[in-house]
């Protein structure tokens, strides 16, 4: 089993190594420099990557004297969740925080394994109807989640562990890239 693992995490790798990450970053920068926000969502794990990537973006890639970038883990607000969960319904979570907040250029990030978590699936469409720039980090092979954004970076992995690894890993990437940008900007 620990085989198998290991080894399906090296296709992951593998996969990651032949995708334009640093697009992404440039996408974040651009952001930060046209002081636009940054939403970051996702389900279970992918919650937690989402909450973990958004306080990276915030505080890992600080720079003194220099504006931070302006992440928000549309994850982390459990009583608003909830809420809007009862009072509207779950697959809404996500598209009722960026009413009212996102803007045109926001970027707008939906982490999701299968790529067909309906709540970042119409967060992802408000996004897009609504001028943001939407980003998807995806395993499965992309699921609906891959047409529906901008930019994806797909794994073809169906393993969901070895898939939110991949997704930490790559929100750590994609952090280190955005630190190195804004510290030379």
């Amino acid at each position: 089993m620990i085989q198998d693992y290991i080894n399906c995490l090296k296709g992951c790798l593998e996969e990651l190594s032949n995708q334009n990450i640093e697009e992404i970053a440039d996408i974040i920068v651009g952001a930060w420099k046209n002081k636009k926000h940054v939403f970051i969502m996702g389900n279970g794990g992918s919650a937690t990557t989402a909450s973990h990537f958004a306080r990276d973006l915030q505080v890992g890639t600080a720079v003194k004297g220099k504006p931070r970038v302006q992440a928000i883990g549309l994850t982390d607000n459990v009583a608003l969740i909830t809420a809007l969960a009862n009072d509207i319904d779950y697959s809404s979570v996500f598209e009722e925080q960026l009413i009212g907040q996102m803007g045109v250029g926001d970027v707008v990030i939906g982490i999701s394994a299968s790529g067909n978590s309906p709540n970042v699936l119409k967060a992802i469409r408000y996004a897009r109807e609504n001028g943001g720039i939407t980003i998807g980090f995806v395993g499965f092979g992309g699921g609906k989640l891959k047409n529906l954004v901008d930019k994806a970076i797909v794994l073809s992995q169906k393993g969901y562990r070895q898939v939110e690894d991949m997704h930490l890993c790559l929100s750590h990437m994609v952090t280190e890239l955005v630190a190195e940008k804004l510290a030379n900007a």
